[in-house]
């Protein structure tokens, strides 16, 4: 009997083509140690579960969304799967000290990762501090040329066509 979950039977293409990645971006995130299959053929190819498709979604996610890199992800990967590991320890029972003990690392785990989006909020703060800068630049150098801009543009302006 395999120790694969009974689920584990997409194939690195479909899991691909689900999440729009490239079966190498999926290797690669299994080198990293982002995503790892839950099991494989017979043939010894990868085989997702819907588990692990669920976790690629986060990691995309984290990636694309919060603009989080490889080394944030892994990092915030790792805590929420030991809050995880942690929430089925507490689960089975456990004693009030030991409770405590959980609760105490939940709380500092929680704490890495309220980190991690602080540091990309204040990284994002400087981008934009540097981006108004310039839009104020830009509108004085509109003003010295008579050309009258709006505050605030609404879209981006059109492409030049040559």
């Amino acid at each position: 009997m395999s120790d694969q979950p009974a689920d584990a039977r997409l194939r690195i293409g479909e899991v691909a083509t689900q999440a729009g990645v490239t079966t190498r971006t999926l290797r690669y995130y299994q080198e990293l140690g982002l995503l790892s299959p839950s099991g494989s053929s017979p043939g010894g190819s990868r085989r997702y579960s819907q588990a692990d498709v669920n976790r690629l979604r986060r990691i995309l996610e984290l990636r694309n969304v919060m603009g989080f890199d490889l080394d944030r992800i892994a990092t915030i990967l790792a805590a929420e799967d030991r809050l995880a590991e942690l929430r089925e320890v507490v689960r089975r029972g456990v004693s009030r000290e030991e409770r405590q003990e959980i609760v105490r690392e939940a709380i500092a785990l929680n704490a890495r990762m309220r980190q991690q989006v602080h540091d990309k909020q204040a990284e994002l703060a400087t981008f934009l501090a540097e981006l108004e800068t310039k839009a104020a630049r830009y509108r004085e150098a509109a003003a010295e040329i008579g050309l009258d801009v709006p505050e605030e543009p609404l879209a981006a302006p059109a492409p030049l066509v040559r």
